[in-house]
């Protein structure tokens, strides 16, 4: 949905299409959202993103294969089922002909997508036209946009909008991590050549991160453990896109709460917060920029506060001087923006699987053995997790064979079993290793002789393996679990043929 409101409106002018429905609450709350809420009152226009709790129960999605998608798709860009995303671009010109003496509006594309380069992109395009013509630009735009393909995970779309064509790749589960983007196909001689999006989501981390370079240890730490944090920026433009560079830093799971301010009434709201990250605006220099001190949370005050991270949290995990002497040099060299954010973006990538792989191995060996699951029996249990056991594993496993960075790594081990992350983290990776054991079962199943095990079974024996069998079919279906449609097929076929050995009257029973 494409909405514009007003400052002085608790509803928005316009929500198209118009047969899409938000709920008051909903669209109080997107009002409140797209205004600029800060003192630094430029004039001009403003980009920023959101993201906003749905109200009420479930409703229905235009994408009908939600489970599709989310299974192949990245973790961080799956659709999510209770947020909405809204993405801002806000206009504040001089006008004497307005009550208040501007013009101040701002047209939000709301998604369950977090595609902010892509809806960014795309409101840059449209928001100009559509404050200059109205309505009329956004029923356009929206045809054109039901038009688009589905995402697919792994696929590169062209995306045809206002004369222009978008080419952009969706990212899949299965890319490479840290792998530099699949160039763009451009085989359908497109004319005029398409706007390229290199990436749907990434931002600029250097550009981002570049007060707190000597602190993103610290940060990504404060991620990987599911820290709340409040990012303090004078403007919505800073304040979300720090959101979003931090939110980035913890793949393993979804952050806890990180939440982005731009009043300065926060300050004092919020100053119980454990951890409160205060920047001003973002400006590439030639030399790196003023670095932010970490401080005391005492130290906060209520209207005059500088720039800092205020904590009373002590790293687990020492500096990389490594790292930062890089990124100086390629300052001093006037390295490009999006190399510095490469190199940033594959230390921290390299860092995350340094503390992820020794916890993925040791989970992998909680699984049963193939060989231990068998046709007629239910699969075996996955052993449980003994924090003790991965702690003694990492004496010969551990993030000391992959990383050179030192420190307690076991201390933040500990620190992150407490964090509502590793709780994330372990029910994703169990229910995962759960849906793996159901295919390997299910195949099991198809490879073994059924008639043969028929032959000295009840009636009573029989049905229940017909109901049971039904049950896995459609637990496989419903939770698209990574099954072969050859093996679903047969197991199928198994099912009719023990049926068709049953007496006429118990067929009809389970044909009905």
């Amino acid at each position: 949905p494409l909405c514009s409101g007003a400052e002085a409106l608790l509803s928005p002018q316009l929500v198209y299409p118009h047969d899409f429905r938000f709920t008051e609450k909903e669209k109080t709350s997107i009002c409140y959202l797209s205004f600029p809420d800060s003192y630094s009152g430029g004039l001009g226009d403003t980009q920023f993103s959101f993201r906003l709790r749905q109200a009420g129960g479930p409703r229905s999605s235009p994408f009908q294969d939600d489970g599709r998608y989310n299974r192949e798709a990245p973790l961080t860009l799956q659709r999510e089922a209770a947020h909405y995303f809204g993405y801002v671009y806000f206009r504040q010109v001089k006008d004497s002909s307005m009550r208040r003496g501007y013009f101040q509006k701002s047209l939000v594309l709301v998604s369950r997508l977090p595609y902010v380069n892509l809806f960014q992109c795309l409101l840059q395009l449209i928001a100009p036209e559509y404050f200059d013509k109205l309505e009329p630009c956004l029923e356009a735009v929206c045809n054109e946009i039901d038009q688009w393909p589905p995402p697919v995970p792994g696929q590169t779309l062209n995306l045809p909008v206002m004369g222009v064509v978008i080419q952009v790749r969706i990212p899949s589960r299965v890319d490479k991590p840290g792998s530099s983007p699949v160039k763009q196909c451009n085989q359908e001689n497109l004319c005029p050549a398409p706007l390229v999006l290199p990436s749907i989501h990434e931002l600029d981390l250097f550009r981002c991160f570049q007060p707190v370079l000597i602190h993103i240890q610290m940060l990504w730490e404060l991620m990987l453990l599911g820290e709340p944090m409040v990012v303090m920026a004078p403007s919505p433009t800073v304040s979300s896109e720090m959101v979003l560079a931090l939110t980035s830093l913890s793949p393993p799971s979804r952050p806890n709460i990180v939440v982005g301010v731009t009043n300065p009434f926060f300050i004092k709201t919020l100053q119980h917060w454990p951890h409160i990250l205060r920047v001003g605006e973002l400006r590439m220099s030639g030399d790196l920029p003023k670095q932010v001190k970490v401080k005391k949370l005492a130290k906060l005050k209520t209207l005059d506060t500088k720039p800092g991270i205020y904590t009373s949290y002590k790293t687990f995990l020492h500096k990389d001087k490594t790292l930062i002497k890089r990124l100086l040099k390629g300052i001093q060299r006037k390295r490009p923006s999006e190399v510095q954010s490469a190199l940033l973006r594959r230390h921290l990538l390299e860092l995350t699987q340094s503390f992820i792989i020794p916890l993925e191995h040791y989970m992998a060996s909680l699984m049963p053995l193939q060989r231990a699951i068998t046709p007629w029996k239910n699969p075996p249990q996955i052993r449980p997790f003994c924090q003790e056991d991965f702690m003694r594993s990492l004496e010969h496993a551990g993030p000391q064979l992959t990383c050179v960075l030192k420190g307690d790594w076991l201390g933040l081990y500990r620190r992150f079993f407490k964090s509502p992350n590793f709780d994330g983290w372990f029910r994703q990776r169990h229910r995962d290793m759960t849906q793996k054991l159901e295919a390997l079962h299910l195949e099991a199943i198809c490879e073994a002789d059924i008639v043969a095990w028929m032959k000295d079974k009840s009636e009573v024996e029989i049905v229940d393996l017909v109901l049971k069998l039904r049950e896995k079919l459609v637990r496989a279906r419903c939770q698209h679990l990574p099954v072969k449609e050859e093996t679903l097929q047969r197991v199928s076929l198994y099912i009719d043929t023990v049926i068709g050995s049953l007496p006429e009257d118990l067929q009809a029973v389970l044909h009905h």
